[in-house]
């Protein structure tokens, strides 16, 4: 008798429970969260992804960079000043007529000591240089930057790209088990309707109590397959939020995406668009020409620095030195001999041309690859599609008829649930099937590096 009143107790307490989740499942009907396309998404995602904005940063950082090193091509302006202390005092002697005679008189008529100077002294120098055989360094040093901007660019591109493509994959995930979430629904007022019938046949005797109770267990697993993939529906949507770069609790419901695709482009035609578009190998062209501009950098160290200079000097606090001495001129340095250090180095930059000639050639048979690959992994997704559509559709109408049949005693109970379980898996398949061929077009979409 225990035992039946706790069985009792326990269908009132999951009839309430399933009364409250369809009352709460009516209130969000009547309040549904905003509609997110994935369009919408992925605009959101360009514009706010945290780590994407990071990347972005550091073009702007390269632009600075272009015109710090472009400074460098104008008058250079420097001062240095010197104040010291003397430890000793140094001072000049000038001997008697060392400056020859006047009337007969020695000039100087005795010896003179004249002192340099009297505590603190020093000197101040202003200069200003203007060079000019290092333009040529600097135009090649400058272009090496603005090739480090582009290569950044394309960096921000490439992550732009991965961006989309974790947005497309995490919006594809979300809508599947919202889709899930909707059939398991369906799939439960099946089996309500199934233990309605199998407890009218109960008090015929007509099936066994057994029976009727193999339904309430299917129904109880029906039912906990509701809580999971809410779960996870809920952890998805946290997880796109923050791809979004938005708060996790935003509440969105993804817009349906149309499962059918009209065939992709040629092959021959995919690869071309890849190799014309993919970020990769427009960062191994721009590696060639950078490891170019090094050699070229390499060979103008042979080339003599040549610069002109303005110069003004000034002792500090001196007797007899002359206190203010403007000069200009040319200013040349070069190194004559030097052990063949710059010729190894251009010897380096040479062989690092070749290692970037080889790396584009292996981008481009990697991109290739990578879009074949792709390519007949969504033509299999596609296949695979139409194969569990076709699965899915006709087990809905077996199970249309058995349970036709079942209400009029022409079928076992037995017979409703293995169908009711093959409409389950069936459904089960097409949604993974209909992920997968998602995450295929959107991995092909990838690899033609379009967003």
């Amino acid at each position: 008798m225990r035992a039946k009143c706790g069985r009792i107790a326990s269908r009132i307490l999951a009839g309430t429970a399933l009364l409250f989740g369809l009352k709460g499942f009516a209130q969000l009907a009547t309040n549904q969260p905003p509609e997110l396309s994935l369009d919408q998404a992925i605009q959101i995602a360009l514009a706010n992804n945290r780590p994407l904005q990071t990347t972005k940063l550091n073009i702007a950082k390269s632009q600075w960079q272009i015109a710090e090193t472009k400074t460098k091509r104008l008058p250079q302006f420097s001062t240095e000043l010197l104040a010291v202390g003397d430890i000793t005092s140094p001072s000049f002697t000038y001997q008697k007529g060392v400056f020859g005679t006047y009337n007969n008189t020695p000039v100087p008529s005795k010896n003179i000591n004249i002192s340099l100077s009297n505590g603190v002294t020093g000197y101040a120098i202003a200069k200003a240089a203007q060079p000019i055989s290092q333009l040529y360094q600097i135009h090649l040093a400058v272009r090496e930057q603005e090739l480090s901007a582009d290569l950044a660019g394309q960096k921000y591109k490439e992550n732009q790209q991965s961006v989309v493509a974790d947005v497309k994959q995490a919006y594809y995930a979300t809508l599947q088990t919202e889709s899930a979430l909707d059939a398991a629904k369906v799939l439960v007022k099946q089996y309500h309707e199934t233990d309605r019938v199998a407890l009218q046949y109960v008090s015929q005797e007509s099936i066994l109590k057994s029976e009727s109770l193999d339904v309430k267990a299917k129904l109880a697993q029906a039912e906990y397959q509701i809580v999971t993939l809410g779960d996870t529906l809920n952890t998805q949507k946290e997880y796109l939020n923050n791809l979004l770069g938005r708060d996790l609790d935003t509440p969105f419901r993804p817009h349906p995406v149309s499962p059918v695709s009209l065939e992709e482009m040629d092959l021959k035609i995919a690869r071309q668009t890849a190799l014309q578009q993919r970020p990769e190998v427009k960062e191994a062209e721009i590696n060639l020409s950078r490891a170019t501009y090094d050699r070229k950098l390499a060979k103008a160290q042979f080339i003599p620095g040549v610069g002109a200079e303005m110069r003004y000097f000034t002792p500090i606090n001196t007797a007899i030195l002359p206190q203010n001495i403007l000069s200009g001129g040319i200013d040349m340095t070069w190194e004559p001999f030097d052990w063949g250090r710059r010729r190894d180095d251009v010897k380096q930059k040479t062989i690092g041309i070749q290692q970037s000639q080889y790396q584009l050639a292996e981008t481009r048979s990697q991109v290739v690859l990578d879009v074949d690959n792709t390519f007949r992994k969504l033509n299999e997704s596609r296949a695979l599609l139409a194969v569990a559509e076709a699965g899915r559709d006709a087990a809905d109408e077996k199970l249309r008829e058995v349970n036709n049949q079942f209400k009029h005693s022409a079928v076992l109970l037995r017979d409703v649930l293995q169908q009711e379980s093959a409409v389950a898996n069936a459904d089960q398949n097409y949604e993974d099937s209909l992920l997968s061929f998602w995450n295929a077009k959107a991995a092909f979409e990838k690899a033609l590096g379009e967003q």
